[in-house]
């Protein structure tokens, strides 16, 4: 039998995400609401996507590569420029300059940290960042700037190889 529904304070609907996630593979939005919702909190989507955002989850891959949220590493704080190139390293497949836009074509599910990655980044040629959920488009205000972009973001994705 499920838990009544109760409401919530922030803290506690926060604090239950992330017991949720590190308990459990929890691989989208929809499945966090369905856990949420057998604990007896039932929120909306634009709340869900709010407490993953502040909450800093991210979306990674487990050993069989099923999408996944993490919790952030607390012990430690990476550089948001270190994390940018780990995860075009492992997800990013080619940066490409259209006009004043890169477009970043990436493994499936994984368009959407690498615009939270580059976001954090806060590149000072990159006007704001655009995710599907295979593709992130990078704007920029000229097409010079997205060349550069597009060179950079294309040697951390082959710095792999």
């Amino acid at each position: 039998m499920e838990p009544r529904a109760r409401p919530l304070s922030k803290p506690q609907r926060q604090r239950l995400i992330a017991s949720i996630v590190s308990r459990r593979r929890v691989g989208s939005q929809h499945e966090l609401a369905a856990s949420l919702a057998r604990a007896g909190c039932e929120v909306t989507q634009a709340t869900i996507s709010r407490d993953i955002r502040e909450l800093g989850l991210e979306k990674t891959r487990d050993v069989l590569g099923r999408p996944r949220y993490v919790l952030p590493e607390r012990g430690r704080r990476s550089d948001p420029r270190e994390s940018l190139k780990a995860v075009l390293a492992q997800f990013g497949r080619r940066a490409i300059q259209a006009q004043n836009i890169v477009v970043i074509q990436s493994e499936l599910g994984s368009a959407p940290a690498i615009a939270r990655a580059l976001d954090r980044v806060e590149h000072a040629k990159v006007i704001g960042t655009l995710a599907g959920d295979d593709t992130c488009l990078v704007i920029t205000s000229g097409p010079a700037e997205a060349r550069s972009v597009a060179a950079e973001l294309g040697a951390a994705i082959d710095s792999i190889d």
